[in-house]
């Protein structure tokens, strides 16, 4: 059974998630772990921590099939040295909140140069801040999420997260999450079986499908190399249901997580159930 599920509200405390995620059928889920638009966050209490672990238990839920979502303030390829140092300990920080959480990934936006150094510029920056993320927090993988290439925002394309692993000394703890909305807006065809093929092709020789641990999907409000982020619930986009079939039957991914971020949550229940159903077709 593929791992499915949705990015949960955490709304009553951080143990409502995994009850929320288990309300929806899931199998996994996403989350913040403080206020996704604050940069500053009390540290998590041991009653947190063990409201959380019991409830996840409970929810039959395997924490390795929990991908936390970082603050969407953080940018460690900023060009400003103080913004580039406060995002880095923003984003330690909710690694460390996972790893208290028994959790072992974080998913985060790589960021953007903003126009004022070069991409490469960019992408080295990034990496040195995973580089020292793994010394100060342990066993946690940052899991790098492709972007629709909108403005000066870096990973819209697969080389680019590939240059950003290859500056990673511990690449044991370096992963990629796929956002099919993303990608479809970047230019990679998921529609036609012969895109869907040249698009693995490509993650292949540019990152390495061993690196492809998660994927967020959603349908797109907006066409193919559009370069918009804008999520749709699953078939009423330009994608379709059928792309999402065969991804979520395709044997290379039976281990990865499946997170929605389709915009109506009361699809969820719905959208996790008609994968199930191509998964098990």
């Amino acid at each position: 059974m593929p791992y499915i599920g949705a990015h949960v509200s955490t709304t009553g405390g951080l143990f409502k998630a995994p009850d929320n995620a288990h309300a929806i059928g899931a199998n996994a889920f996403a989350l913040f772990l403080k206020n996704q638009r604050q940069w500053r966050a009390r540290p998590l209490l041991a009653k947190e921590i063990a409201d959380f672990k019991e409830h996840l238990t409970m929810s039959n839920i395997n924490p390795c099939h929990v991908l936390p979502h970082d603050s969407y303030l953080i940018n460690v390829a900023s060009p400003d040295e103080a913004m580039r140092l406060k995002s880095t300990a923003a984003l330690i920080d909710e690694a460390m909140r996972a790893h208290q959480l028994g959790l072992k990934m974080v998913n985060f936006h790589p960021g953007s140069h903003l126009g004022q150094i070069s991409e490469e510029e960019g992408l080295k920056n990034v990496a040195a801040a995973l580089n020292e993320l793994h010394q100060k927090v342990p066993e946690v993988c940052l899991v790098i999420e492709c972007t629709a290439g909108q403005g000066s925002n870096l990973g819209y394309t697969f080389k680019q997260i590939g240059t950003i692993i290859s500056e990673v000394r511990d690449k044991e703890r370096v992963a990629v999450c796929l956002d099919t909305c993303h990608a479809f807006a970047a230019g990679y065809d998921l529609v036609s079986a012969a895109g869907y093929a040249e698009t693995f092709d490509i993650f292949e020789r540019d990152i390495g499908l061993k690196y492809l641990k998660a994927f967020h999907l959603n349908d797109s409000k907006n066409p193919l190399g559009s370069h918009k982020d804008r999520h749709e619930s699953l078939g009423a986009g330009y994608i379709g249901i059928e792309a999402f079939g065969r991804l979520i039957s395709d044997a290379r991914f039976k281990e990865c997580v499946f997170i929605l971020e389709t915009p109506n949550p009361e699809l969820w229940a719905e959208e996790i159930n008609t994968l199930r159903n191509f998964a098990s077709a």
